[in-house]
């Protein structure tokens, strides 16, 4: 993906943001924080590249921002007419995830709730990293999507187990994205769902 110089230096200031607050909130895994570039911030845009048309752009269980702060840095520069709501129910990180909003000059809506607590959000894309197994996921999909929306998940190594055993409770066709940062890693695209 190209962007501009300006959003590589958005990335660039989340990045170092998000390893200050990574030691007073554990936002990403302190083995990482070395290699925060291509395991973060790669690894979430090329969720970006995925994403069909839509206006409301959904990241459940959002943490540290990822991929919905790194998606909605770039969205500002390539798909303005995108809006952002990030779920996450622990404030530490909201708070984070409102300042990292701020600091990059973007608008995002940030609900400091439980997924399963507010009511359904109508997505046309909805993201998730490193939040709950796909069986769990569908559910979601299903509560805060749109029947023609569009779902991404980052998964990894145990993504055909996870598909196996989701396809246990919900009708779903995926399609498989090779992770363009970690060979055994996939984004699961799921578009039509239902209750098996």
């Amino acid at each position: 993906m190209r962007v501009s110089r300006e959003t590589t230096i958005r990335l660039e200031g989340f990045a170092k943001q998000l390893l200050r607050w990574n030691g007073a909130i554990n936002l990403i895994a302190k083995s990482t924080e070395s290699n925060v570039w291509d395991r973060h911030i790669l690894d979430s845009l090329q969720v970006f590249d995925l994403a069909e048309a839509g206006a409301h752009w959904v990241d459940l269980g959002s943490g540290g921002g990822l991929p919905g702060m790194v998606v909605a840095i770039c969205a500002a520069e390539l798909r303005p007419d995108l809006c952002f709501t990030f779920v996450e129910s622990d404030k530490r990180k909201c708070t984070f995830l409102r300042e990292a909003a701020r600091e990059a000059q973007i608008k995002v809506n940030v609900i400091s709730e439980r997924i399963e607590a507010i009511e359904p959000l109508r997505a046309d894309i909805l993201s998730a990293r490193a939040l709950a197994n796909l069986a769990v996921l569908c559910e979601y999909s299903e509560l805060h999507r749109k029947p023609s929306g569009q779902s991404l998940f980052l998964k990894g190594a145990k993504h055909d187990a996870e598909i196996a055993d989701a396809q246990k409770m919900w009708h779903f066709e995926p399609v498989i994205h090779p992770s363009s940062t970690d060979p055994s890693a996939v984004i699961v695209e799921i578009g039509s769902i239902s209750r098996v």
